[in-house]
């Protein structure tokens, strides 16, 4: 069978699916050189989500690390004050047994030494008036 017998003996229906595979040949074709077709700009659009997604995650990663970084360094403060307290209990402990248990613990202060602490304790007041026993942190200032 020659070409043209070929083509006098095709149906419409025979037209239309010689024409799709040479369609389907070119695209193939096409492709395999480089070529693309993409009318609605949808690679684009892939290619603008991808990115946005990357720099998410980038931000994200970053807030990540700082928030990790900063919560080390929060339970590092805890720590010291933590030790700190510790620290100043004992030594309270220490000097409150250490007073109860002096010789002159139950005898009263001469007038000399009691205005001296009067004033010590109105100094420490006057630089930290939050402290209890103060008149700020009892509420009649």
């Amino acid at each position: 069978m020659r070409g043209r017998d070929l083509m006098r003996a095709l149906t419409p229906l025979g037209w239309l699916a010689l024409v799709g595979v040479m369609v389907l040949l070119l695209a193939l074709a096409g492709r395999g050189l480089g070529l693309r077709w993409d009318p609605f700009d949808l690679q684009q659009r892939r290619l603008e989500v991808a990115d946005a997604r990357a720099t998410y995650a980038e931000s994200d990663a970053e807030a990540r690390r700082l928030e990790a970084a900063g919560q080390g360094q929060q339970a590092a403060r805890v720590e010291i004050h933590h030790r700190r307290t510790l620290a100043v209990e004992r030594a309270t402990v220490a000097a409150v047994t250490q007073a109860r248990s002096a010789n002159d613990a139950n005898e009263l202060l001469d007038l000399v030494r009691a205005d001296r602490l009067r004033a010590h304790d109105r100094e420490l007041c006057r630089l930290a008036p939050d402290l209890d026993g103060c008149a700020a942190a009892s509420g009649s200032s």
